[in-house]
């Protein structure tokens, strides 16, 4: 190998906090986005913000959060002590600056590094901090992370505590990015249901919850349950867990009122404490996967000083409650063995309708082995595997620090699938391509999976069978046409991940791809566009002689074209359960028979090209 003459003392650089944090955003945010998914990095530099106000409410001071948002500037103002006015700028701006280093002041934060606020003040085109302490007031300014303003110390009338104003710099995070509020109000709900006290306003608007984890799994469910939710607390605990009649199970954990979406050590212990408890109270062996079938929880425990496997805080890396304290494992199985152990006792019907769950699951199990293991040998003989799916090489299940970008694109058809997969990027972008329209799985049970040809690969290709745990990828894109066979493959393609595998849906990992409708371009310049409305604006920007070109499939785009829609520009439209009350009368609704009910719902909002273009 030559040796490269270009590594010299020259080649060695070192970056200040602010340059770091700009140029590697990703160790700090996890990931940019343009604010379509809910883990994009504009709401976890609110998140930052958000969680030093509640880490001021834990400890006793301030019981009212207000958050507000014009456009793109969100501002946010506590009621705590207020920054100390004299490190005011060094909180904001000086990297592992904090109070939270002093267990004694912060004992349970969730944020213990300093660093959150910083990248906020690094990744904002402009940022304002303003603290209130005992009838002063002061005020900074930055841009970019840098100081531009410090203002004088004022005498003021104003209620101790601080407010952050900031608005993300589209430099990193796009000119198209933009704040969805219903991600903004679910982050506001979480904050409320646990801290139960706590006020929070959004725009005018108030979240708060006096029933915790008991109103969130309320919340959440998506269709009926078996028994009443089980709502168990104790000191630095809380759990709400119930069981219902879909497939799957269904987690939302949280540490020191972190969202953690990836689960962590925590809600390993969670499981497998719910499995001890349930074969101790029946004196029965089942297995482990037919006790937590068809489970919904909520589990939130208190940690000090908790290690986390990112700064986005998203996966729970502790193994102990604190310093001197428990393991995290031995404190939530004894937790679970004690409290739910007693809620089974004083509830016998929940019991025994819960070992009735358990026994059906058990026999649904046994039913499906002798499937599973012909559909097994059916895809070996076939070898179809290397015909449906053109895989990646790094994957969710894997180490790799590329591991989150991890994306299925699911296609219709070999056109499509080979365009994307001639531009894709190999390490980290994968290809499963459908034949045709997929079985209608309304009404039907998982063994369709097995007898399914199709659908047994796609769940082979993710890797589900044995649960959301090893998923293969981060991200299940559906990128079907813009025509009406195309939105049926979407519908088909949901209504099988709502039915057999909704944490898919849940936990966010699924999204549809919009691709461009129209290509305008003449010969400077080419634009594409999503709608009819950027269609109009592409003409006024080059000029009414402009090229005009209508795709109506993905196979129809090149793969040169193809590679801006997949890439940095890629536009995902996450497909959420949040507003769905009953997921069974929704696919009943629109997967169902074809009932006059949804006749009348169709004819009463068919629109015809002709009006969709005058709107």
């Amino acid at each position: 190998m030559a040796a490269d003459h270009n590594y010299t003392e020259a080649s060695i650089k070192t970056l200040s906090a602010l340059e770091h944090i700009r140029l590697r955003p990703g160790m700090y945010i996890g990931r940019l986005g343009n604010g379509a998914h809910a883990e994009d990095g504009i709401y976890v530099l609110l998140k930052e913000t958000i969680d030093n106000c509640i880490d001021e409410y834990t400890m006793g001071f301030g019981k009212r959060v207000e958050v507000h948002l014009a456009e793109r500037t969100v501002c946010v103002r506590d009621y705590g002590r207020g920054i100390p006015l004299g490190k005011l700028i060094d909180c904001v701006s000086v990297i592992n600056t904090g109070a939270k280093y002093d267990s004694k002041t912060f004992q349970k934060s969730v944020g213990l590094n300093g660093v959150g606020q910083k990248a906020v003040n690094a990744l904002a085109h402009s940022y304002r901090a303003q603290s209130v302490r005992e009838g002063q007031c002061k005020l900074v300014e930055f841009e970019r992370g840098k100081l531009v303003k410090e203002h004088k110390v004022q005498a003021s009338d104003e209620r101790n505590g601080t407010y952050i104003e900031f608005t993300p710099d589209e430099q990193l995070f796009g000119a198209n990015f933009a704040f969805r509020r219903e991600y903004i109000e679910e982050m506001l709900w979480n904050y409320a249901y646990l801290n139960r006290g706590l006020t929070l306003n959004f725009n005018g608007k108030n979240y708060k919850s006096e029933g915790g984890l008991k109103d969130l799994l309320t919340k959440k469910l998506t269709g009926e349950t078996l028994y009443p939710i089980a709502h168990l607390e104790a000191e630095d605990i809380e759990i709400a867990l119930t069981h219902g009649g879909h497939y799957g199970e269904e987690y939302y954990s949280f540490v020191n009122g972190q969202h953690t979406t990836m689960g962590g050590t925590h809600l390993a212990a969670f499981r497998e404490g719910l499995v001890g408890t349930v074969r101790n109270f029946f004196g029965k062996q089942y297995d482990a996967a037919d006790i937590r079938q068809s489970v919904v929880a909520a589990v939130s425990v208190r940690v000090q000083e908790p290690v986390f496997e990112s700064q986005t805080k998203t996966k729970l890396g502790s193994t102990d409650m604190g310093p001197k304290g428990p393991t995290i494992r031995s404190f939530i199985t004894s937790f679970m063995q004690q409290h739910l152990d007693n809620w089974l006792h004083r509830n016998p019907e929940a019991a025994e309708t819960l070992r009735k769950k358990i026994e059906a699951s058990e026999r649904e199990r046994k039913e499906l082995s002798g499937i599973r293991n012909l559909a097994k040998e059916r895809a070996k003989k076939a070898n179809l595997h290397n015909k449906k799916l053109r895989d990646c090489r790094v994957h969710l299940d894997g180490k790799d620090k590329r591991a989150e970008e991890s994306t299925l694109f699911i296609v219709e058809g070999d056109s499509a699938a080979g365009s994307l997969t001639a531009c894709r990027d190999v390490q980290t972008q994968a290809v499963f391509a459908l034949k045709g329209k997929p079985l209608n799985t309304f009404g039907l049970t998982k063994k369709v999976i097995y007898e399914n040809e199709e659908f047994h690969l796609l769940q082979s290709a993710l890797n589900l069978e044995d649960g959301i745990d090893g998923l293969r990828y981060n991200n299940v894109v559906i990128a079907t046409d813009a025509d009406v066979d195309g939105m049926h493959i979407r519908l088909l393609l949901i209504s099988f991940f709502v039915k057999f595998f909704p944490e898919l849906l849940t936990n966010g990992h699924v999204s549809v791809l919009e691709t461009p409708l129209f290509r305008v371009r003449n010969k400077k310049k080419t634009i594409y566009c999503y709608s009819e409305a950027e269609k109009q604006s592409a003409l006024h920007q080059l000029g009414k002689a402009a090229e005009i070109t209508r795709f109506k499939g993905l196979g129809e785009v090149s793969p040169g074209e193809f590679k801006d829609f997949i890439g940095m520009g890629i536009r995902l439209e996450p497909v959420s359960l949040k507003h769905v009350t009953d997921t069974d009368d929704l696919l009943g609704f629109y997967m169902g028979k074809n009932t006059p009910h949804r006749q009348n719902f169709i004819i009463e909002n068919l629109r015809v090209e002709k009006d969709l273009i005058e709107a």
